[in-house]
């Protein structure tokens, strides 16, 4: 990655850290960013190591924002690219709001929703899993699906092995079927609602519904959604879930729904799985093989896109790898150890 120009971002940002209150900040039509590391209370030579690492693992761009200002990025966080299966915590916003909007029932069955899908057909059992257990990535659904990576596909349990609700597996089968069940309840399709929704109230700068692709395939009845996004309108969206949904003063996403779905129901390799969103913490409260940081939540996607929220310190990490750049891949365990650098880095006021 040499050949990547990287930029640290380090612009006026008003009082120095010792001034500055803790009342939670919101950008406007631009992001708010700081005039040094010293002023925002950073170590410059702890983002230097942090810079350092992001160009050794392969980043393509990223971030690091505090209070909800930027205190560093690098690479071009205007440029758009592929989230892969960060897709699916974007639509767990729009779920919440139609949750709440009483226009999804989350303990309904696949059966009472009439859901079914190509030969073979979902079994009388399969059909017992509720929208719930999708979000949960426990529904026990093994049937052929569409956008999976070669090793899901591979690791995928077999048809009948697990009764809905009982085993947890991170099965694409699950997401592509509720963004259908998302545009079948609210009669919008995904990109659109997202853009009116979530993407316009939080003031994303790049985003547009052209934005976002489906595709296709004889496996299933139920497209993936794809979303092409920049990392600054993908902090943006970290940002959002930091604030509970609130978005300067409005709530754009049920505070209720963010606790809900960033909360472990299932332990992973690194913590937990809520809803559509990766956890630091596992539900049985064992340690787990990859550390994020204690209290931590993530979107995660192919290749190495992720969105980390830290609540404790007010904090996201956003990192970006866009394949037509680079051959490189951001594993979960290099991601995890560049998290918790930024979080050694990181005042504590």
């Amino acid at each position: 990655m040499s050949q990547v120009r990287w930029l640290m971002v380090l612009l006026l940002f008003g009082l120095p850290a010792q001034a500055r209150t803790q009342a939670a900040t919101v950008p406007g039509a631009e992001w708010r960013q700081f005039k040094s590391p010293n002023e925002a209370g950073w170590s410059p030579e702890k983002l230097g190591k942090i810079q350092e690492y992001i160009e050794e693992i392969g980043s393509t761009s990223a971030m690091v924002v505090q209070h909800g200002v930027v205190v560093a990025a690098w690479g071009d966080v205007e440029h758009k690219s592929n989230l892969h299966s960060c897709r699916k915590s974007l639509l767990n916003s729009l779920i919440g709001i139609a949750i709440a909007e009483g226009k999804i029932n989350p303990d309904e069955t696949l059966d009472n929703l009439g859901i079914d899908d190509n030969k073979p057909s979902l079994t009388k059992e399969e059909k017992q899993a509720t929208v719930r257990d999708l979000l949960e990535a426990r529904s026990g659904v093994y049937h052929p699906t569409v956008y999976e990576t070669k090793g899901m596909e591979e690791e995928k349990p077999a048809r009948g092995s697990h009764a809905p609700g009982t085993f947890w597996y991170y099965n694409n089968w699950n997401f592509n079927t509720l963004g259908f069940l998302y545009e079948k309840a609210t009669g919008e399709r995904i990109f659109n609602a997202f853009y009116r929704r979530i993407a316009q109230p939080i003031g994303m700068q790049e985003f547009k519904p052209s934005d976002g692709e489906y595709i296709s395939s004889r496996d299933s009845r139920f497209p993936a959604y794809v979303f092409d996004m920049s990392a600054r309108d993908f902090a943006r969206f970290g940002l959002l879930f930091l604030h509970g949904g609130s978005w300067n003063g409005v709530q754009v996403v049920p505070a209720d729904w963010v606790r809900a779905s960033t909360r472990p129901y299932s332990d992973t390799e690194s913590g937990g799985y809520g809803y559509l969103w990766w956890t630091g913490d596992s539900a049985s409260g064992q340690e787990q093989h990859i550390a994020f940081p204690k209290g931590s939540f993530w979107a995660e996607g192919h290749l190495g896109q992720y969105a980390v929220v830290v609540p404790a310190l007010d904090l996201i990490v956003i990192n970006r790898v866009d394949e037509r750049m680079t051959k490189r891949i951001v594993h979960k365990r290099e991601m995890a150890q560049l998290a918790r650098m930024v979080v050694d880095a990181a005042p504590r006021n």
